[in-house]
């Protein structure tokens, strides 16, 4: 099993013929190599730390953050850019650009100490997979602790312009012969930004759902998200799953479309997360909930969408994503997005959220949430089924570990967050999804048993 992992955690990204050409393509508009980045905008801050009571006030001031430029990370940029951090003592926070999430990986292994970092932005379950071991150098077991989710939405799934009116959209069932064709020649090529986790599993959900298996019927990939459009643009993929402002700037340059968004394929669903190296965590516990607290102000600030124009402003920046025009993230900001195939949406409950959604907390890391991520990597036979056996032993306690929804806790009750806005419960109970599957945190091997397509045995 770790020999899987390894295989596919370190797989060399793809270089194409035309990847040379797209670096041009990207340079000035898309991304910058992996830089430490500090704030640069004059907006106002937030209050000073002299507010902090000696009680709560942080043990370092300094951390170091690893983020990747899509929204996902708005919350670090902008608790660091309004002075959130700073308010509640963390006066030296640093955000670090990682080139890819196998760059993220390998930061947070040798820890700032080492020059790397202490945590930051991650798709799930990779702080799960690196407390085990299962996707590290020498299969090391690096603790990590989950903290809080970081966003809701926020992605989809982008199709290449030439596959326009073949019927590959939110739901499949009309391209099945498509893909069947193409199989036997060239198969259907899509790419992820890393193996496992969120973008990943994202596509395969929607795949098998329209009854393609993603193991055998299609070619899948591990592409660096800012490569993604340039080598779509090249010919070289047919798809790519990964997060906002990628999908847009490709129906923007004419290149390709978005047959589905993650919101309509799990609405409300979780998606990345803030987690740190546990030894971090366990050595500055009042530094952690001032990181908390920041990051919890920033994803309010976020949810009021009469900010939602200075925030793509901010993001777009040299410093961040390095965009030349922020409307490339202002529409989606406010729920709007021109699918490129002449579909238009409209609806604010579709945009990315930070604090609040319909179904309540997104802040907040639900435990039945880390369920279903380590469920589909069993589906997907990346973990052994034994981590689903004796009503998912195995994964609870991995979960129990990882999972510090009672720091949480705490430095939302230190912020003064209202009780109503605490949850009471580890599990959102019940999710559905767009093809009416449904998991029960209370008996995940009976959504393993519900799914057709899958590759372990139940």
């Amino acid at each position: 099993m770790t020999e899987f992992f390894n295989q596919f955690s370190r797989r060399k990204f793809i270089v194409t013929a035309g990847a040379s050409a797209g670096a041009v393509f990207l340079k000035g508009c898309l991304g910058n190599p992996p830089e430490t980045t500090g704030g640069t905008q004059s907006a106002p801050t937030a209050q000073p730390a002299a507010n902090v009571s000696a009680e709560q006030a942080p043990e370092v001031t300094t951390v170091k953050l690893g983020y990747i430029p899509i929204v996902e990370s708005a919350p670090l940029i902008i608790a660091k850019e309004k002075g959130f951090f700073a308010k509640y003592g963390l006066t030296n926070v640093e955000l670090s650009k990682q080139a890819s999430w196998g760059s993220a990986r390998d930061n947070v292994e040798i820890g700032s100490a080492g020059g790397g970092i202490d945590g930051g932005q991650w798709q799930m379950p990779m702080p799960h997979l690196i407390t085990e071991g299962l996707i590290t150098k020498g299969n090391q077991k690096i603790p990590m602790y989950v903290l809080c989710q970081l966003i809701t939405h926020g992605n989809g799934i982008a199709i290449a312009n030439k596959h326009q009116g073949k019927g590959i959209s939110l739901k499949l069932e009309g391209a099945k012969s498509l893909f069947s064709q193409l199989k036997s020649s060239t198969p259907f090529t899509a790419a992820f930004t890393f193996p496992h986790v969120n973008q990943d599993l994202w596509i395969r959900y929607w795949l098998a759902a329209g009854g393609i298996d993603p193991d055998a019927d299609v070619k899948l990939l591990t592409v660096p998200a800012a490569q993604t459009v340039a080598n779509m643009k090249t010919g070289t993929m047919d798809a790519f799953s990964t997060g906002d402002p990628w999908p847009f700037r490709l129906v923007n340059d004419k290149i390709g479309y978005m047959a589905a968004l993650t919101a309509e394929i799990w609405k409300n669903h979780p998606e990345e997360y803030l987690a740190m190296r546990a030894d971090w965590v366990d050595k500055y516990p009042k530094a952690t909930k001032a990181l908390l607290k920041g990051i919890m102000e920033a994803q309010q600030w976020l949810d009021n969408f009469d900010n939602r124009k200075e925030a793509a402003q901010i993001l777009a920046g040299r410093n961040y994503f390095n965009l030349n025009n922020p409307e490339i993230l202002a529409d989606p900001y406010v729920g709007k997005y021109d699918m490129g195939d002449g579909r238009k949406i409209d609806d604010k409950s579709m945009a990315a959220y930070y604090w609040k959604d319909e179904k309540g907390s997104v802040s907040y890391p639900y435990k039945s949430h880390d369920l279903w991520f380590i469920t589909e990597n069993v589906r997907w036979g990346f973990l052994p089924k034994d981590y689903l056996a004796n009503g998912a032993a195995k994964a609870k306690e991995l979960i129990d570990k990882v999972n510090r929804e009672d720091i949480w806790k705490e430095a939302a009750k230190e912020a003064g967050i209202a009780a109503a806005d605490i949850p009471t419960s580890t599990s959102r109970g019940v999710e559905e999804f767009f093809d009416g599957t449904k998991f029960d945190p209370e008996k995940p091997d009976e959504y393993l048993k519900s799914l057709k397509i899958k590759k372990v045995s139940v």
